[in-house]
């Protein structure tokens, strides 16, 4: 089977015998954001920037902190659970996921006044349309 995702093309092979892999259905997943385009307007969007030649970029803070949630992280430290996962890095475009350390960082360096209407919109642009059908 194949998946288009932001990364490019995925082959996905089941293997009956094998046990499953808790972020399996991620590819199928970052296959919907990439066609609805979802996660690329939520990073565009985004009140994340530096200025240092040597920082990660923004998208792949925000991937890894996605990866994390859907993972069910409830931690910074939990988002480790995520990082070897180069198949999901790749499904949604990064170039890498990052430490927990740099998802705390860039949280934290995000000004409310600029971080709160970013969500808030990313929030609302997904169910604006649902809540204005009957």
């Amino acid at each position: 089977m194949v998946a288009d995702t932001m990364g490019g093309r995925v082959h996905v092979r089941w293997d009956e015998t094998a046990q499953a892999t808790p972020h399996g259905q991620i590819v199928f997943f970052a296959e919907f954001l990439a066609t609805a385009g979802v996660f690329d307007r939520w990073v565009q969007a985004c009140p994340l920037h530096y200025s240092s030649p040597n920082a990660s970029r923004p998208r792949d803070v925000l991937g890894t902190l996605m990866l994390g949630i859907l993972a069910g992280s409830k931690r910074y430290a939990h988002i480790a659970g995520v990082r070897g996962d180069a198949v999901a890095a790749k499904a949604l475009g990064l170039n890498g996921l990052v430490s927990e350390d740099s998802v705390r960082r860039a949280l934290k360096a995000m000004a409310a006044p600029a971080s709160e209407p970013w969500m808030r919109e990313a929030l609302m642009t997904g169910v604006r349309d649902a809540l204005e059908r009957p």
